[in-house]
């Protein structure tokens, strides 16, 4: 694993945690809208959120695309070495 991806994991697990009403144990296998309970105006939040703290852009079909945690990490990190 990389250090950019753990970076972008931290990132996003620190952010999501702070988001969520209780505690969850979050790996790359956790899913964000059936384990996590999340709807799309909070996936919305979240995701813009994760955008300004990494200073990039995620486009609608990318976040379409993603399902679990691991997902986005390794969206993320490609949009990152994309820019």
């Amino acid at each position: 694993m990389s250090d950019q991806a753990s970076e972008i994991r931290e990132v996003i697990f620190g952010t999501l945690q702070a988001a969520l009403p209780r505690a969850h144990s979050l790996s790359d296998e956790t899913h964000i809208i059936e384990d996590l309970g999340l709807d799309s105006v909070a996936v919305m939040d979240f995701v813009m959120e994760i955008e300004d703290k990494l200073d990039i852009s995620v486009p609608l079909d990318k976040i379409a695309e993603v399902e679990t945690l691991g997902d986005l990490v390794a969206t993320v990190q490609r949009l990152k070495q994309a820019a």
